[in-house]
C-alpha cells in the first residue's frame, strides 16, 4: 500500500454511554472479547479505549487481537498495560498486519484488578454480540464453556481503525436505541452483498439518549447523555466523511409528569422548535468536520405505552422538518419505510417488535434498505 494513498479509516465503533448502577458494577480478572468485521483491507490497525463515563481509572493489563487464529499483542506507549484516567480515553500504538477485507478479527482485553465497569452501551445485530470469560483468556482460541457467557454490552471498546486506502470511507450512524440496534449491521451486510467496498458503517449510539435531556438519578442515568455531551466526543472519527442521524423520539415520549414518575417531569418536554435547534447544533457540529449530514425521520409511536395525540404532532411536525429542510444533504425516511400505509402513525405489523416503539429484525432489514445508494458508493 502506498502510504501517499491511505489514511487511517473506522471500520468498528460504539458509543461509550453509562453503565446502570448496580451494587456488583465492579469486575475483577476476567476477559472481555468482542468481535470486530472490517470492511476494508489494511497493513495495520488501532484501538481506542474510552472511560469517558468513568469515574475512576480503568487499567486494562493485556489485549490481544486475534486474526486468522494468531493472537496479535497490543500496546499503549510499548508499555503491555494502560491506565485511562476518568473521562480520557486511550488510543493504541499501531499494529502492523495483514486485515483482509469483509473479514472478522477478535479483539480481547483482560481487567486484572477491581474495575468499575461505568462506560459501556448496550448494542445489538447480527454482527454484533461479545463474550467474557473468568481469567486471563486474551489468547484462548475458544472460551470454555464453563467459564464464559456471551454479552451484548461493550465496555470500553469504542473503536477500530485500520490503515488503508484513502478511497475507503466510514459513515457514522447516531443515534438512541433505535441504532444502537440491528439496523446498521444489517447495512454493513447490504455494503457487503451489493458491492459498496468502499464504505464502513460505524455506531455512535446510547439506549434511551435524548437530544436535549438527561437524567442525573441513578434510576435512569443509563439512558445516556444529552447531544452536547455526545455529539463532539462520538462522531468525530477516522476516515468518516458522513453522518446519519436518527434521533429524537425519546425528547418525545419519555417525560410523563411527577404524578406518574417522579424523575420525568412534563417540564423536560421540549417544544418542536428546541428540537430542531437540537438538531441544527448536530449539523453545525458535523459541518465542522467537514461531513456530509443525512438525518433519518422518527418511527411511528402508535401502542407505545406513553403514545397520545399530541406526542404523533411533535413527531409528524419534527419529520416534516426533516424532509423539507436544505440545511441537510439528505433525508432518509425511516419512517416511510416502516410505517402502516394504512395506519401511518403505526408500525406496519411484520416491522414492529411488538413494543411499537423498535421495529422487528425485518423492520430494522426494511430502514437498511431505506438508505440511498449515494450515501454507500
Amino acid at each position: 500500500m502506498n502510504k501517499e494513498n491511505a489514511h487511517w479509516a473506522s471500520v468498528w465503533g460504539n458509543a461509550v454511554s453509562v453503565a446502570e448502577n448496580r451494587p456488583e458494577s465492579y469486575s475483577k480478572n476476567i476477559t472481555l472479547r468482542y468481535p470486530i468485521y472490517s470492511h476494508f483491507s489494511g497493513s495495520a490497525l488501532k484501538l481506542t479505549f474510552d472511560n469517558y463515563c468513568g469515574t475512576e481509572p480503568v487499567t486494562i493489563a493485556k489485549t490481544t487481537v486475534c486474526i486468522e487464529g494468531i493472537f496479535y499483542p497490543v500496546t499503549f506507549n510499548e508499555q503491555e498495560a494502560v491506565t485511562i484516567p476518568a473521562g480520557e480515553n486511550a488510543v493504541s500504538d499501531s499494529l502492523t498486519c495483514r486485515i483482509n477485507a469483509q473479514e472478522a478479527m477478535d479483539v480481547s482485553f483482560y481487567l486484572k484488578d477491581y474495575t468499575q465497569m461505568r462506560s459501556t452501551v448496550f448494542t445489538c445485530g447480527p454482527l454484533s454480540q461479545g463474550s467474557y470469560a473468568i481469567g486471563d483468556a486474551t489468547e484462548c482460541r475458544e472460551f470454555p464453556i464453563d467459564i464464559s457467557r456471551s454479552t451484548h454490552y461493550f465496555y470500553f471498546l469504542s473503536n477500530v481503525s485500520v490503515y488503508t486506502d484513502t478511497e475507503n470511507k466510514t459513515l457514522v450512524c447516531y443515534g438512541d436505541s433505535i441504532t444502537a440496534q440491528d439496523w446498521p449491521d444489517y447495512l454493513t451486510l447490504r455494503c457487503k452483498e451489493e458491492g459498496y467496498a468502499n464504505r464502513a458503517i460505524i455506531r455512535r449510539a446510547t439506549s434511551g439518549s435524548r437530544i436535549l435531556r438527561e437524567y442525573s438519578c441513578i434510576t435512569y442515568e443509563s439512558y445516556g447523555l444529552k447531544g452536547k455531551k455526545r455529539f463532539s466526543h462520538e462522531v468525530p472519527t477516522d476516515g468518516a466523511d458522513a453522518v446519519l442521524i436518527q434521533q429524537g423520539i425519546n425528547d418525545i415520549i419519555h417525560p410523563v409528569g411527577t404524578d406518574v414518575n417522579p424523575f420525568r417531569p412534563m417540564s423536560d418536554l421540549p417544544t418542536v422548535e428546541e428540537m430542531i435547534e437540537g438538531m441544527k447544533y448536530y449539523i453545525k457540529e458535523a459541518r465542522s468536520y467537514g461531513y456530509k449530514v443525512y438525518v433519518g425521520t422518527l418511527l411511528p409511536i402508535e401502542g407505545w405505552r406513553t403514545y397520545a395525540l399530541f406526542r404523533e404532532e411533535m413527531r409528524n411536525t419534527f419529520n416534516n422538518w426533516i424532509r423539507t429542510t436544505d440545511l441537510i444533504d439528505g433525508c432518509v425516511d425511516f419512517d416511510k419505510a416502516v410505517c402502516d400505509p394504512d395506519n401511518p402513525s403505526a408500525f406496519l405489523p411484520e416491522y414492529d417488535s411488538g413494543d411499537h416503539l423498535h421495529p422487528s429484525a425485518a423492520g430494522y432489514r426494511a430502514m437498511a434498505a431505506a438508505i440511498p445508494g449515494e450515501l454507500l458508493g
